[in-house]
């Protein structure tokens, strides 16, 4: 009988011992992890204490660079105090465009519709592919990027998701789904949680109006094309949704999607870079280091799509304001707009991504957006 009593006890004292191992163990790994994100977050501290007070160009880098992050402004608010940020946030600025563009600057050359797609152009050298797309890559001191140059900006237009629903699509998904073949992302959307499901301020798709929420979006600005095929980069801001009906059908708009120029401690957007050939004037970099999507046009109407990398990528920190301007004054840009970036930022051509999203799960793909700026097959409808 005595045996048969001792059996379970030493069971159950064997089972103790094995929880309290377990618990000891998981104990060890939270003091482990504990003293790892102290020690995190220590050396990141003093990284920025160290980098605030010894370089004011990379102090004011790292907090507008910071501000204009989604996740991470609570970082600046770490090592400066919000007068500190408003003076820096204000300091690396932008005038403001308010300037009518000139369309007769533009002049969409006959040949952009030729069936040879190799035939050179004013830029020594420049030939296209059977898509009439040329892409090169661009090196910067902070950034790496790709321009995709289009030569006929028939081919361009605005895929989306239209219906809107609850999801948006990987961006090689919107270019596929409209028929396309390449294409960057678009304007501003909800991005919360990665559903991208809805646009902001206003898409239009072929003429249509396929989203109309102009009214209190500050610095709300249109980009698109119109039915001349002319890039059209204008302030909307205080229209309401009747107005837009009004402003679309006046302006021949045929594809368009916004984006906001307006700066604040929520909010660090802007979009005009160059108007009518004139760049826009900027207080230090304009802007903070983050990867940038942009959107421009030559003389001879080709569209540039240009996208960078950063926040970390390859080491690359990003690219400013002031680095999308001299990059689109260097590929002949008459007009450019900065589109949204940070993690949306991506390029997507002939079944690959040329540039993806910067968050590490999202290298062969793209945060989910309800619309992209596509690029059709050459001669597709």
């Amino acid at each position: 009988m005595e045996d048969n009593y001792s059996r379970p006890r030493r069971g159950k004292k064997k089972k103790q011992s094995k929880l309290k191992v377990a618990l000891k163990m998981l104990g060890g790994l939270l003091i482990l992890v504990l003293i790892t994100l102290i020690i995190g977050v220590g050396t990141l501290y003093l990284t920025l204490f160290k980098i605030k007070n010894s370089s004011e160009a990379a102090r004011n880098l790292l907090i507008t660079t910071l501000m204009e992050s989604g996740q991470l402004k609570f970082v600046a608010h770490m090592v400066c105090s919000d007068e500190e940020i408003e003076e820096i946030v204000s300091t690396n600025s932008m005038e403001s465009m308010d300037v009518d563009q000139d369309t007769t600057l533009i002049n969409v050359s006959d040949k952009a519709t030729e069936s040879d797609a190799n035939q050179t152009t004013a830029k020594d050298d420049e030939k296209f592919d059977e898509n009439g797309i040329r892409i090169e890559e661009i090196s910067g001191r902070s950034f790496f990027a790709k321009m995709m140059i289009i030569k006929d900006p028939a081919q361009v237009s605005v895929g989306s998701t239209y219906p809107w629903g609850k999801l948006g699509k990987e961006l090689g998904e919107l270019v596929e789904d409209s028929g396309a073949i390449a294409g960057v992302n678009g304007g501003l959307y909800v991005s919360t949680g990665n559903s991208g499901g809805s646009p902001m301020g206003v898409v239009v798709q072929n003429g249509e109006i396929t989203y109309n929420n102009p009214y209190g979006l500050a610095g709300l600005y249109v980009i698109g094309l119109n039915n001349d095929n002319i890039l059209i980069v204008d302030d909307i801001s205080g229209k309401s949704s009747a107005d837009f009906e009004a402003y679309v059908k006046e302006k021949g708009i045929r594809d368009a999607v916004a984006f906001q120029d307006e700066a604040s401690d929520s909010n660090n957007h802007f979009v005009p870079l160059i108007i009518n050939g004139k760049p826009r004037q900027l207080g230090g970099q304009g802007s903070g280091a983050n990867p940038r999507t942009a959107i421009g046009q030559r003389s001879d109407g080709a569209i540039l799509l240009l996208v960078t990398d950063g926040r970390g990528t390859s080491g690359h920190l990003g690219a400013t304001a002031s680095d999308l301007i001299a990059i689109m004054q260097e590929y002949g840009a008459v007009n450019a707009a900065n589109l949204d970036g940070g993690s949306s930022s991506s390029m997507y051509y002939n079944g690959n991504y040329e540039m993806t999203s910067v968050t590490f799960y999202y290298q062969n793909s793209s945060w989910r957006l309800p619309d992209a700026f596509v690029v059709k097959q050459k001669g597709g409808n």
